[in-house]
């Protein structure tokens, strides 16, 4: 029984570290706060529009797919800065590489988002 208790137990502080991630997130990096502010926007204009069901779960996945890919993308540039805090060719590619996983992303959203809502207009 002491086993399922400590599972557990590991889950819910694994829930409550991503949770305090999440916010930090949005609290500390201006690039997921813009994120945050775009998702908000779509999401009021898919309640306008009345966007279907699967246009819903789309836009939403794409938002946490954007998102978590900009946190990962923070991530990849707080360990590349802690490592090697001075300027250096490799680890302005690794920077680069991870921008670039985001922009792909951010330019799929802008697409889906395309794809939605100019119909609507």
């Amino acid at each position: 029984m002491a086993t399922k208790n400590s599972f557990l137990l590991k889950r819910l502080k694994g829930v409550g570290y991503a949770f305090k991630g999440a916010f930090m997130l949005l609290k500390y990096e201006a690039s997921i706060q813009v994120q945050a502010f775009i998702a908000l926007i779509v999401t009021i204009a898919g309640f306008y529009f009345e966007i279907s069901s699967t246009e819903w779960m789309i836009q939403i996945l794409t938002i946490a797919v954007v998102m978590g890919v900009e946190g990962a993308n923070s991530a990849i540039e707080e360990i590349a800065d802690f490592i090697h805090p001075e300027h250096h060719t490799k680890i302005g590619y690794i920077k680069d590489v991870a921008a670039g996983a985001v922009f792909f992303t951010a330019i799929a959203a802008v697409i889906i988002a395309c794809i939605i809502y100019i119909p609507k207009f």
